[in-house]
Protein backbone atom coordinates (compact mmCIF):
# COMPACT_ATOMS: atom_id res chain seq x y z
CA UNK A 1 0.00 0.00 0.00
CA UNK A 2 1.41 3.36 -0.99
CA UNK A 3 1.85 5.55 2.10
CA UNK A 4 -0.12 8.74 2.43
CA UNK A 5 1.81 11.98 2.12
CA UNK A 6 2.23 14.46 4.94
CA UNK A 7 -0.98 16.37 5.58
CA UNK A 8 -0.60 19.68 3.76
CA UNK A 9 -2.09 21.67 6.59
CA UNK A 10 0.53 20.32 8.98
CA UNK A 11 3.51 21.57 6.99
CA UNK A 12 1.70 24.71 5.93
CA UNK A 13 1.15 25.51 9.58
CA UNK A 14 4.72 24.57 10.50
CA UNK A 15 6.14 26.88 7.85
CA UNK A 16 3.76 29.69 8.68
CA UNK A 17 4.54 30.11 12.33
CA UNK A 18 8.19 29.19 11.96
CA UNK A 19 8.56 32.73 10.61
CA UNK A 20 7.70 34.14 14.03
CA UNK A 21 8.30 31.33 16.51
CA UNK A 22 11.63 30.56 18.17
CA UNK A 23 12.73 26.95 17.92
CA UNK A 24 12.35 25.94 21.55
CA UNK A 25 14.78 23.33 22.69
CA UNK A 26 13.64 19.91 23.82
CA UNK A 27 16.92 19.06 25.56
CA UNK A 28 19.95 20.86 26.95
CA UNK A 29 20.91 24.23 25.44
CA UNK A 30 23.01 24.06 22.30
CA UNK A 31 26.55 25.38 22.17
CA UNK A 32 27.13 28.83 20.77
CA UNK A 33 26.76 28.99 17.00
CA UNK A 34 29.92 29.13 14.94
CA UNK A 35 30.68 32.03 12.67
CA UNK A 36 31.39 31.78 8.93
CA UNK A 37 34.94 30.70 8.18
CA UNK A 38 35.84 33.61 5.96
CA UNK A 39 34.98 37.27 5.83
CA UNK A 40 33.86 38.82 2.58
CA UNK A 41 36.04 41.42 0.91
CA UNK A 42 35.13 44.99 1.65
CA UNK A 43 32.31 46.21 -0.57
CA UNK A 44 30.38 49.39 -1.09
CA UNK A 45 27.18 49.75 0.92
CA UNK A 46 24.20 48.24 -0.93
CA UNK A 47 21.81 50.61 -2.62
CA UNK A 48 18.02 50.20 -2.76
CA UNK A 49 16.57 48.87 -6.00
CA UNK A 50 15.32 51.52 -8.38
CA UNK A 51 11.53 51.50 -8.31
CA UNK A 52 9.23 48.74 -7.03
CA UNK A 53 10.55 45.20 -6.86
CA UNK A 54 9.35 41.61 -6.66
CA UNK A 55 11.04 38.36 -5.73
CA UNK A 56 10.37 35.13 -7.60
CA UNK A 57 10.50 31.75 -5.86
CA UNK A 58 10.59 28.43 -7.72
CA UNK A 59 9.99 25.18 -5.79
CA UNK A 60 8.84 21.65 -6.38
CA UNK A 61 5.26 20.60 -5.86
CA UNK A 62 3.83 19.10 -2.68
CA UNK A 63 4.54 15.58 -3.95
CA UNK A 64 8.25 16.17 -4.54
CA UNK A 65 9.16 18.72 -1.88
CA UNK A 66 6.47 19.70 0.58
CA UNK A 67 8.73 21.59 2.97
CA UNK A 68 9.93 23.83 0.14
CA UNK A 69 6.47 24.34 -1.34
CA UNK A 70 4.86 25.27 1.98
CA UNK A 71 7.70 27.58 2.98
CA UNK A 72 7.41 29.45 -0.32
CA UNK A 73 3.62 29.61 -0.06
CA UNK A 74 3.94 31.04 3.43
CA UNK A 75 6.31 33.74 2.22
CA UNK A 76 3.94 34.58 -0.65
CA UNK A 77 1.18 35.02 1.93
CA UNK A 78 3.44 37.18 4.09
CA UNK A 79 4.47 39.41 1.17
CA UNK A 80 1.64 39.09 -1.41
CA UNK A 81 2.69 42.18 -3.34
CA UNK A 82 6.34 41.09 -3.52
CA UNK A 83 6.72 37.29 -3.69
CA UNK A 84 5.68 35.37 -6.82
CA UNK A 85 5.66 31.58 -6.35
CA UNK A 86 5.77 29.07 -9.22
CA UNK A 87 6.67 25.37 -9.31
CA UNK A 88 8.83 23.14 -11.45
CA UNK A 89 7.36 19.84 -12.75
CA UNK A 90 7.44 16.62 -10.73
CA UNK A 91 9.24 14.89 -13.59
CA UNK A 92 11.88 17.59 -13.65
CA UNK A 93 14.65 15.44 -15.11
CA UNK A 94 12.69 14.94 -18.33
CA UNK A 95 11.14 18.41 -18.30
CA UNK A 96 14.10 20.72 -17.76
CA UNK A 97 12.82 23.07 -20.46
CA UNK A 98 9.70 23.62 -18.36
CA UNK A 99 11.86 24.56 -15.38
CA UNK A 100 13.85 26.97 -17.53
CA UNK A 101 10.60 28.47 -18.85
CA UNK A 102 9.25 28.97 -15.33
CA UNK A 103 12.38 30.85 -14.28
CA UNK A 104 12.43 32.87 -17.49
CA UNK A 105 8.75 33.66 -17.02
CA UNK A 106 9.48 35.23 -13.65
CA UNK A 107 12.35 37.22 -15.14
CA UNK A 108 10.06 38.51 -17.90
CA UNK A 109 8.44 40.73 -15.28
CA UNK A 110 10.76 43.77 -15.07
CA UNK A 111 9.82 44.26 -11.42
CA UNK A 112 11.22 40.83 -10.48
CA UNK A 113 14.78 41.60 -9.44
CA UNK A 114 15.71 38.45 -7.50
CA UNK A 115 14.79 34.79 -7.93
CA UNK A 116 15.07 32.04 -5.32
CA UNK A 117 15.17 28.42 -6.55
CA UNK A 118 14.65 25.62 -4.02
CA UNK A 119 15.66 22.97 -4.65
CA UNK A 120 18.01 24.11 -7.41
CA UNK A 121 17.37 21.07 -9.60
CA UNK A 122 19.03 20.22 -12.94
CA UNK A 123 18.21 22.98 -15.40
CA UNK A 124 18.95 25.72 -12.89
CA UNK A 125 22.31 26.61 -14.46
CA UNK A 126 20.75 26.83 -17.91
CA UNK A 127 17.94 28.97 -16.52
CA UNK A 128 20.40 31.38 -14.87
CA UNK A 129 22.39 31.68 -18.09
CA UNK A 130 19.25 32.34 -20.14
CA UNK A 131 17.98 35.01 -17.78
CA UNK A 132 21.38 36.67 -17.34
CA UNK A 133 21.70 37.04 -21.12
CA UNK A 134 18.86 39.59 -21.01
CA UNK A 135 18.82 40.54 -17.32
CA UNK A 136 22.45 40.65 -16.13
CA UNK A 137 21.28 42.49 -13.03
CA UNK A 138 19.05 39.61 -11.85
CA UNK A 139 20.06 38.15 -8.50
CA UNK A 140 19.80 34.40 -7.88
CA UNK A 141 19.64 32.77 -4.45
CA UNK A 142 19.63 28.96 -4.43
CA UNK A 143 18.79 26.27 -1.89
CA UNK A 144 20.02 22.65 -2.14
CA UNK A 145 21.66 22.75 -5.61
CA UNK A 146 21.83 19.54 -7.65
CA UNK A 147 24.34 20.61 -10.30
CA UNK A 148 28.12 21.08 -10.34
CA UNK A 149 29.08 22.85 -7.13
CA UNK A 150 31.85 25.05 -8.53
CA UNK A 151 29.71 26.20 -11.46
CA UNK A 152 26.75 26.96 -9.20
CA UNK A 153 29.06 28.80 -6.81
CA UNK A 154 30.17 31.12 -9.62
CA UNK A 155 26.74 31.57 -11.23
CA UNK A 156 24.55 32.24 -8.18
CA UNK A 157 24.72 35.21 -5.84
CA UNK A 158 23.97 33.18 -2.69
CA UNK A 159 23.62 29.42 -2.11
CA UNK A 160 22.38 27.72 1.06
CA UNK A 161 23.02 23.99 1.35
CA UNK A 162 23.31 21.43 4.11
CA UNK A 163 26.96 20.61 4.75
CA UNK A 164 26.85 17.18 3.17
CA UNK A 165 30.48 16.32 3.81
CA UNK A 166 30.16 17.09 7.52
CA UNK A 167 26.84 15.25 7.62
CA UNK A 168 28.48 12.16 6.17
CA UNK A 169 30.71 11.96 9.24
CA UNK A 170 28.13 13.19 11.75
CA UNK A 171 25.38 10.78 10.75
CA UNK A 172 27.56 7.71 11.14
CA UNK A 173 28.66 8.81 14.61
CA UNK A 174 25.09 9.67 15.56
CA UNK A 175 23.94 6.25 14.38
CA UNK A 176 26.60 4.58 16.54
CA UNK A 177 25.54 6.70 19.51
CA UNK A 178 21.98 5.44 18.95
CA UNK A 179 23.19 1.83 18.96
CA UNK A 180 23.78 1.04 15.29
CA UNK A 181 26.05 -1.81 14.29
CA UNK A 182 25.27 -1.37 10.59
CA UNK A 183 24.27 1.58 8.39
CA UNK A 184 22.22 1.18 5.20
CA UNK A 185 22.28 3.87 2.49
CA UNK A 186 19.43 3.90 -0.09
CA UNK A 187 19.94 5.84 -3.31
CA UNK A 188 19.98 5.48 -7.11
CA UNK A 189 22.40 6.36 -9.93
CA UNK A 190 20.91 9.81 -10.66
CA UNK A 191 21.57 10.99 -7.11
CA UNK A 192 24.97 9.33 -6.97
CA UNK A 193 25.97 11.33 -10.05
CA UNK A 194 25.60 14.47 -7.92
CA UNK A 195 28.98 15.59 -6.61
CA UNK A 196 28.16 16.30 -2.97
CA UNK A 197 25.84 13.32 -2.50
CA UNK A 198 28.48 10.96 -3.86
CA UNK A 199 31.14 12.57 -1.67
CA UNK A 200 28.85 12.36 1.35
CA UNK A 201 28.36 8.63 0.80
CA UNK A 202 32.13 8.22 0.54
CA UNK A 203 32.55 10.08 3.84
CA UNK A 204 29.95 7.78 5.39
CA UNK A 205 31.77 4.67 4.22
CA UNK A 206 35.11 5.95 5.48
CA UNK A 207 33.74 6.97 8.87
CA UNK A 208 31.81 3.71 9.25
CA UNK A 209 34.99 1.72 8.64
CA UNK A 210 36.90 3.95 11.04
CA UNK A 211 34.50 3.43 13.97
CA UNK A 212 33.57 -0.19 13.26
CA UNK A 213 30.12 0.02 11.64
CA UNK A 214 29.30 -2.12 8.60
CA UNK A 215 28.18 0.08 5.68
CA UNK A 216 25.58 -1.26 3.24
CA UNK A 217 24.88 0.46 -0.08
CA UNK A 218 21.48 -0.44 -1.59
CA UNK A 219 20.08 0.78 -4.90
CA UNK A 220 16.41 1.81 -4.87
CA UNK A 221 14.11 2.64 -7.80
CA UNK A 222 14.47 6.23 -8.96
CA UNK A 223 11.19 8.13 -8.37
CA UNK A 224 11.85 9.81 -11.75
CA UNK A 225 11.78 6.34 -13.34
CA UNK A 226 9.00 4.36 -14.97
CA UNK A 227 7.10 3.49 -11.80
CA UNK A 228 7.39 6.99 -10.39
CA UNK A 229 7.30 7.83 -6.70
CA UNK A 230 4.68 5.16 -5.79
CA UNK A 231 7.03 2.39 -6.96
CA UNK A 232 9.89 3.85 -4.93
CA UNK A 233 7.75 4.15 -1.81
CA UNK A 234 6.46 0.60 -2.21
CA UNK A 235 10.02 -0.67 -2.55
CA UNK A 236 10.91 0.96 0.76
CA UNK A 237 7.93 -0.59 2.56
CA UNK A 238 8.89 -4.03 1.27
CA UNK A 239 12.69 -3.84 1.49
CA UNK A 240 13.13 -2.43 4.99
CA UNK A 241 11.50 -5.44 6.72
CA UNK A 242 13.67 -7.76 4.62
CA UNK A 243 16.83 -5.94 5.62
CA UNK A 244 15.87 -5.92 9.31
CA UNK A 245 15.16 -9.66 9.15
CA UNK A 246 18.55 -10.21 7.51
CA UNK A 247 20.72 -7.86 9.59
CA UNK A 248 18.87 -7.40 12.87
CA UNK A 249 17.26 -4.30 14.33
CA UNK A 250 20.50 -2.47 15.18
CA UNK A 251 20.78 -1.15 11.64
CA UNK A 252 20.36 2.53 10.73
CA UNK A 253 18.53 3.49 7.55
CA UNK A 254 19.12 6.56 5.39
CA UNK A 255 17.78 7.60 1.99
CA UNK A 256 18.79 10.41 -0.35
CA UNK A 257 15.24 11.08 -1.63
CA UNK A 258 12.52 13.24 -0.05
CA UNK A 259 9.63 11.07 -1.21
CA UNK A 260 11.12 8.02 0.51
CA UNK A 261 11.22 9.53 4.00
CA UNK A 262 7.65 8.94 5.15
CA UNK A 263 7.50 5.23 4.23
CA UNK A 264 11.04 4.79 5.54
CA UNK A 265 10.13 6.23 8.94
CA UNK A 266 7.05 4.04 9.09
CA UNK A 267 8.86 0.85 8.11
CA UNK A 268 11.77 1.51 10.47
CA UNK A 269 9.35 2.22 13.33
CA UNK A 270 7.46 -1.01 12.67
CA UNK A 271 10.68 -3.02 12.50
CA UNK A 272 12.40 -1.43 15.49
CA UNK A 273 15.47 -0.28 13.58
CA UNK A 274 17.25 3.11 13.65
CA UNK A 275 16.63 6.34 11.75
CA UNK A 276 19.24 9.06 12.44
CA UNK A 277 18.32 11.70 9.85
CA UNK A 278 16.38 12.53 6.69
CA UNK A 279 17.87 13.60 3.38
CA UNK A 280 16.69 17.14 4.21
CA UNK A 281 16.81 17.14 8.02
CA UNK A 282 13.80 18.70 9.74
CA UNK A 283 11.16 17.76 12.32
CA UNK A 284 8.57 18.48 9.62
CA UNK A 285 10.04 16.16 6.98
CA UNK A 286 8.24 12.82 6.93
CA UNK A 287 7.58 12.58 10.66
CA UNK A 288 4.07 14.13 10.89
CA UNK A 289 2.63 11.97 8.11
CA UNK A 290 4.43 8.78 9.09
CA UNK A 291 3.47 9.06 12.76
CA UNK A 292 -0.04 10.45 12.29
CA UNK A 293 0.67 13.65 14.20
CA UNK A 294 -2.15 16.18 14.35
CA UNK A 295 -1.14 19.74 15.17
CA UNK A 296 -3.76 22.10 16.63
CA UNK A 297 -3.91 25.55 15.11
CA UNK A 298 -2.59 27.24 18.23
CA UNK A 299 0.53 25.02 18.12
CA UNK A 300 1.23 25.41 14.41
CA UNK A 301 4.89 26.16 13.76
CA UNK A 302 5.96 25.35 17.32
CA UNK A 303 9.00 23.17 16.70
CA UNK A 304 9.29 22.13 20.34
CA UNK A 305 5.67 20.99 20.32
CA UNK A 306 6.28 18.99 17.13
CA UNK A 307 9.45 17.45 18.57
CA UNK A 308 7.56 16.50 21.74
CA UNK A 309 4.82 14.89 19.65
CA UNK A 310 7.38 12.91 17.66
CA UNK A 311 9.07 11.84 20.89
CA UNK A 312 5.75 10.70 22.37
CA UNK A 313 4.79 8.71 19.26
CA UNK A 314 8.19 7.04 19.21
CA UNK A 315 7.87 6.25 22.92
CA UNK A 316 4.38 4.77 22.43
CA UNK A 317 5.86 2.41 19.84
CA UNK A 318 8.59 1.36 22.26
CA UNK A 319 11.31 2.87 20.08
CA UNK A 320 12.69 5.67 22.26
CA UNK A 321 16.24 6.67 21.38
CA UNK A 322 16.05 5.17 17.88
CA UNK A 323 14.91 8.19 15.84
CA UNK A 324 16.48 11.61 15.34
CA UNK A 325 16.67 14.73 13.18
CA UNK A 326 17.95 18.31 13.34
CA UNK A 327 16.37 20.81 15.69
CA UNK A 328 15.90 23.26 12.80
CA UNK A 329 13.81 22.54 9.67
CA UNK A 330 16.61 23.35 7.26
CA UNK A 331 14.87 23.83 3.91
CA UNK A 332 12.11 25.94 5.46
CA UNK A 333 14.71 28.02 7.27
CA UNK A 334 16.87 28.42 4.15
CA UNK A 335 14.02 29.46 1.85
CA UNK A 336 12.70 32.01 4.31
CA UNK A 337 16.22 33.34 4.91
CA UNK A 338 16.88 33.61 1.17
CA UNK A 339 13.69 35.58 0.54
CA UNK A 340 14.23 37.87 3.52
CA UNK A 341 17.86 38.43 2.49
CA UNK A 342 16.85 39.24 -1.09
CA UNK A 343 14.18 41.64 0.15
CA UNK A 344 16.62 43.40 2.48
CA UNK A 345 19.18 43.64 -0.32
CA UNK A 346 16.65 45.21 -2.68
CA UNK A 347 15.73 47.66 0.08
CA UNK A 348 19.40 48.59 0.50
CA UNK A 349 19.57 47.03 3.96
CA UNK A 350 21.78 43.98 3.32
CA UNK A 351 24.71 42.88 1.17
CA UNK A 352 24.55 39.62 -0.79
CA UNK A 353 28.36 39.46 -0.68
CA UNK A 354 28.50 39.57 3.11
CA UNK A 355 28.90 36.24 4.95
CA UNK A 356 27.79 37.93 8.16
CA UNK A 357 24.54 39.06 6.49
CA UNK A 358 23.93 35.55 5.16
CA UNK A 359 24.48 34.09 8.63
CA UNK A 360 22.28 36.75 10.24
CA UNK A 361 19.31 36.00 8.00
CA UNK A 362 19.66 32.28 8.62
CA UNK A 363 19.86 32.89 12.36
CA UNK A 364 16.80 35.17 12.22
CA UNK A 365 14.75 32.20 11.00
CA UNK A 366 15.96 30.00 13.87
CA UNK A 367 16.46 32.23 16.91
CA UNK A 368 18.38 30.49 19.67
CA UNK A 369 19.36 27.57 17.45
CA UNK A 370 23.03 26.66 17.09
CA UNK A 371 24.47 25.82 13.70
CA UNK A 372 27.70 26.17 11.75
CA UNK A 373 28.00 28.03 8.45
CA UNK A 374 31.04 27.47 6.24
CA UNK A 375 31.84 28.73 2.75
CA UNK A 376 32.49 26.16 0.04
CA UNK A 377 35.27 28.32 -1.37
CA UNK A 378 36.73 30.98 0.89
CA UNK A 379 37.87 33.21 -1.98
CA UNK A 380 35.21 32.69 -4.68
CA UNK A 381 31.44 32.89 -4.48
CA UNK A 382 28.97 32.77 -1.63
CA UNK A 383 28.04 29.08 -1.32
CA UNK A 384 27.25 28.40 2.35
CA UNK A 385 27.22 24.92 3.84
CA UNK A 386 25.14 24.63 6.99
CA UNK A 387 25.07 21.97 9.68
CA UNK A 388 22.74 22.01 12.69
CA UNK A 389 22.64 20.06 15.94
CA UNK A 390 20.64 16.83 16.11
CA UNK A 391 18.01 15.77 18.62
CA UNK A 392 17.26 12.14 19.48
CA UNK A 393 13.66 11.17 20.16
Amino acid sequence: MTPSRVATRVLGACAALFLATSIARAADPAPAAATPTAAAPAAAAPKPAAGPFKIGIVTGTVSQGEDEFRAAATMAEKYPAIVKHVTYPDNFMQEQETTISQVAGLAADPEVKAIVIAQAIPGTMAAIQKVKANRPDMKFLLVEPHEDVDQINKAADVVFNTDNLARGVNMINLAKKMGAKKFLHYSFPRHMSMQLLAQRRQKMEEEAKKIGIEFLNVSAPDPMGEGGLPATQQFVLEDVPRKIAEHGADIAFFSTNCGMQEPLIRAVLDGGALYPEQCCPSPTHGYPGALGIEIPKEKSGDMKFLADQIREKVKEAGRSGRFATWYAPFNIMAIQAAIELAKAFLEGKADLQSPSDAKKFLQDQAPGQAFEVNRWNESVGHFYNVVCESQIF
